[in-house]
């Protein structure tokens, strides 16, 4: 399989640091950068935080480039009673020993998309806010991507009410502008990400990953509040939405996805936020592939085989807390 080029806007956020860890560490995917927006956390946070995974892991030569910190048009919405008031449960890394690229990264995007047209794709893990900017700004951008997979939305539920999931949730408004353009939207939402939770016997396999899993991925799953209860945990655990997005890029055949056309809601009063899908569209009408299924077990595989990588690379020591 070639490498693919990849870019992944965040909001860090539990489930997105553990996408990075996996984006990191598998073969077939090169981190070209990672740009921020305001989501789980305030963009002060979701910035430091990507910083701090960087280095903790070892990202060498990956720029972090700060981008919006705030919606569009609504009061910031943040999930702080799921990932924390650091935005990475009970993780405690290290405060990075450098700062964020210079820029913003609606400009970031631009440039880095504009100079290898069709070769980098862009997966979009937090609020949509940084990408609807991006295609204003620079209209040619969707059509310069090599593929755009979100995670968000869903074809059925919500999680921060009824009918929304929340990086759609957060800004509505850009949503349906990014959902709008003339490119194709891999959703990779909720239908799928929920079955792919860290289970006890996930974790148990975690287990063995040293430094990476005592410093990050175990504390933040400890503190991921909020779902669901733990009572049958060969079922039950915290779900890794984020990393679904990018598992999807790494290794289509994993998840499966059927054409739609999604609308996002904008004026509803119970319903903002909610991907409208419908399956029955004609091609000619279809804007999006929406992840319908997910092979459990080998996601687990995949995932777990790049944390290892990532491990091996950062040796055995001990985390010290700071």
């Amino acid at each position: 399989m070639a490498v693919k080029k990849i870019i992944i806007d965040c909001d860090p956020g539990i489930d997105d640091a553990l996408a990075l860890v996996f984006a990191h560490g598998h073969p077939d995917l090169e981190l070209l950068g990672i740009t921020t927006v305001a989501g789980n956390v305030g963009l002060d946070m979701t910035t430091a935080n990507a910083l701090a995974i960087r280095e903790f892991v070892g990202m060498d030569g990956v720029p972090v480039v700060a981008g919006c910190d705030r919606p569009l048009l609504r009061p910031p919405l943040t999930a702080r009673a799921v990932h924390g008031a650091s935005g990475l449960g009970a993780a405690r890394l290290p405060a990075a020993s450098s700062g964020p690229a210079g820029g913003h990264a609606v400009d970031y995007l631009a440039e880095t998309i504009s100079a290898a047209p069709g070769q980098v794709t862009l997966i979009a893990t937090g609020p949509l806010t940084n990408i609807a900017l991006a295609l204003r700004r620079y209209p040619a951008l969707a059509a310069e991507v090599a593929d755009f997979v979100i995670m968000g939305g869903s074809a059925g539920r919500g999680n921060v009410s009824p009918a929304a999931e929340f990086n759609i949730a957060a800004d509505p408004e850009a949503a349906a502008i990014v959902f709008g353009a003339e490119w194709t939207v891999t959703m990779v939402g909720l239908d799928v990400t929920l079955q792919t939770r860290a289970t006890a016997a996930v974790r148990a396999r975690m287990r063995a990953l040293g430094m990476l899993a005592d410093g990050l991925l175990l504390p933040c799953l400890s503190g991921y509040r909020g779902v669901g209860p733990e009572a049958a945990p060969e079922t039950s655990g915290p779900p890794v939405h984020d990393v679904c997005a990018v598992a999807k890029v790494a290794a289509p055949e994993l998840i499966t996805c059927l054409p739609a056309r999604v609308e996002v809601e904008t004026a509803g009063r119970w319903t903002a936020g909610m991907t409208v899908t419908d399956f029955s569209a004609a091609p000619a009408d279809g804007n999006a592939e929406v992840a319908v299924a997910v092979d459990v077990d080998g996601f687990w595989d995949l995932v777990l085989a790049a944390y290892g990588r990532v491990a091996a690379g950062m040796g055995s020591g001990v985390v010290t807390q700071p």
